[in-house]
């Protein structure tokens, strides 16, 4: 608000002032005081006005910028109709209470979307929980047998169900961290197993090394974002000779996770968008990709501090790397 907007909220103020001086002004002219001496006194009180004015305003700058900082520092800002200052004026009183019952309505609204999305959450991790036996019981009936697609399917439905489970709860997971020390082989061959019919009926060569690393992290949640990078890496493997490349790199500063597959790449278009949800890409479209899977790599990720980045070129190879700062990483395993 500049100081024209001002005046404007004070044309009653000052039409009663300059009426008080037309007033004023005739009645010392009957009483015959001198024009100059009456022109004087107008201006003197016009001076004052105008003065208390400007004072008025740069108070009013004052009190709106020392509100404003208030809410820009208040890192709850549902909380500022407990904040700001009471106000005689009747309008601005009223202002007050509306922001007061807006803000109670709102924080009772987000209290009762919270308990949803928790009861929610609850039931998906219990639903998840209950499922995984069923299935767990067909892999072991099916372990034996020589049926590739029929394992091929239980084991899709397990890794569905348990990317459910993460999507549940990745906005949580500072609740749910675990930091230990882990070995990268050791990860990486636990992921490994868990695909190895995929890798050995697709005849996929595998080239792993110097992964005699340690890094502090959450293994849960590193052991699933690895599995959804490694699972992308099988599916997309297109070539003759498929092959698979893991190895890890340390130096002073940082530690990376590299996961190179000779498939079938992806397009520049596609390599900007590989990380939003639900995106599935143009040439590497299946019929059973959900676009959730590189999501969740990605958000569970940055949560723990990791940056994941992918680097690719159409129908030559996809690398990953994820990349440890300095503070997840311990010395190598002897």
């Amino acid at each position: 608000m500049n100081f024209l907007d001002f005046l404007e909220e004070k044309v009653v103020f000052l039409l009663f002032q300059i009426g008080f001086l037309l007033v004023f002004s005739i009645l010392l002219i009957t009483i015959n005081i001198a024009i100059p001496i009456i022109f004087l006194f107008a201006g003197i009180l016009m001076t004052i006005i105008l003065i208390y004015l400007v004072i008025e305003y740069q108070r009013l700058i004052r009190k709106k910028d020392k509100i404003l900082k208030m809410i820009d520092d208040l890192e709850e800002k549902y909380l500022i109709a407990e904040m700001l200052p009471k106000s005689h004026n009747l309008e601005n009183m009223a202002y007050q209470y509306a922001l007061k019952v807006a803000c109670k309505a709102m924080n009772d609204k987000i209290s009762n979307l919270e308990a949803e999305k928790e009861d929610y959450q609850e039931y998906i991790e219990s639903f998840v929980h209950e499922i995984k036996t069923p299935i767990a019981a067909l892999s072991l009936v099916y372990d034996n047998e020589d049926n590739y697609e029929l394992k091929q399917e239980i084991q899709k439905i397990n890794h569905l169900t348990t990317q459910i489970l993460f999507y549940a709860r990745s906005d949580i997971t500072e609740h749910d961290y675990f930091l230990k020390n882990i070995c990268l082989s050791d990860l990486v061959h636990t992921v490994l197993l868990e695909y190895k019919d995929y890798i050995l009926h697709q005849k996929i060569s595998l080239n792993i090394h110097d992964l005699e690393t340690n890094v502090i992290s959450d293994e849960k949640w590193l052991n699933f974002i690895l599995s959804q990078i490694i699972q992308n890496a099988i599916k997309y493997s297109n070539k003759k000779q498929r092959k698979i490349e893991i190895f890890s790199k340390m130096d002073f500063h940082e530690t990376a996770l590299y996961i190179i597959d000779n498939g079938c790449g992806m397009t520049h278009s596609d390599l900007k968008r590989v990380f939003e949800k639900g995106f599935t890409g143009k040439d590497r479209t299946k019929n059973h990709a959900t676009g959730m899977g590189l999501y969740l790599a990605k958000k569970l990720s940055d949560r723990l501090g990791l940056n994941l980045q992918i680097f690719s070129e159409e129908g030559k190879y996809t690398k990953v790397a994820i990349t440890f700062p300095k503070t997840n990483q311990i010395s190598s395993v002897k």
